[in-house]
């Protein structure tokens, strides 16, 4: 099977491991903002839960949620070793190492037959390129939730092709700094290397990759948020 994130996409993650968190600093309001609601859209799940993350890098969201949980055990799965290592250094650092299963891989190399209650997916599917493939990775998730169960998805998203879009595309070059001269050139990655659609496209893919209609819980520039319960005939 054709990796759902390219090989280069993964060996950039590899390199930067070391300083991700450092270089990204500047959006930690937006981080904690959203991890502020995906709280409360994760309130309904058991006190003794077992989540997801897909793609879970340096570890963020679950750092965050282990912390207001502490009967929650989680699934990391994050194709960077290097990543994966430095969330196994701040889990240890934070004495949830015995909450969490780390597992360097995509989803389908991951033992089959725990069913979780939620999964999260941030700032992930949009490094899956082909939209069939893009399905494909949340029908991935669908499988593995129990019947109805939670799935936080976020990813960047803007209609580039709309008035709208090109404006809030300048409003988020100039919070990220992106020069003039560089501009022309993200654009290009955003529809390349990076797989911005418009939120309804997404609400689609959601929906053909096995969920109920999602709802949009959380917005930020282009940083986009849904969720949505896993659909009766995803499994």
């Amino acid at each position: 099977m054709k990796p759902l994130m390219p090989q280069d996409t993964i060996a950039m993650f590899d390199e930067h491991a070391a300083t991700y968190d450092q270089t990204w600093s500047a959006m930690a309001p937006l981080r904690d903002a959203l991890q502020l609601v995906l709280d409360s859209v994760f309130a309904p799940l058991p006190d003794d839960a077992h989540v997801l993350c897909v793609g879970a890098g340096t570890g963020a969201e679950i750092l965050a949620l282990a912390e207001h949980h502490p009967g929650w055990r989680f699934t990391a799965v994050e194709p960077s070793g290097p990543m994966l290592d430095v969330f196994r250094g701040k889990a240890r650092t934070l004495g949830i190492v015995s909450r969490c299963l780390f597992h360097q891989g995509f989803l389908d190399s991951l033992a089959e037959g725990q069913a979780f209650d939620a999964a999260t997916a941030i700032l992930v599917s949009q490094f899956v390129t082909d939209s069939a493939q893009r399905r494909v990775f949340f029908r991935d998730i669908a499988h593995r939730l129990r019947p109805g169960g939670l799935l936080a998805s976020a990813d960047l998203a803007c209609d580039m092709g709309s008035e709208a879009g090109k404006r809030l595309l300048e409003v988020w070059f100039d919070m990220m700094s992106v020069s003039a001269q560089a501009r022309e050139r993200a654009k290009a990655i955003y529809g390349s290397q990076v797989a911005v659609m418009p939120p309804e496209a997404m609400d689609d893919i959601l929906q053909e990759g096995g969920f109920d209609r999602p709802v949009r819980f959380f917005q930020s520039g282009l940083i986009h948020a849904w969720f949505a319960r896993q659909a009766l005939d995803a499994r």
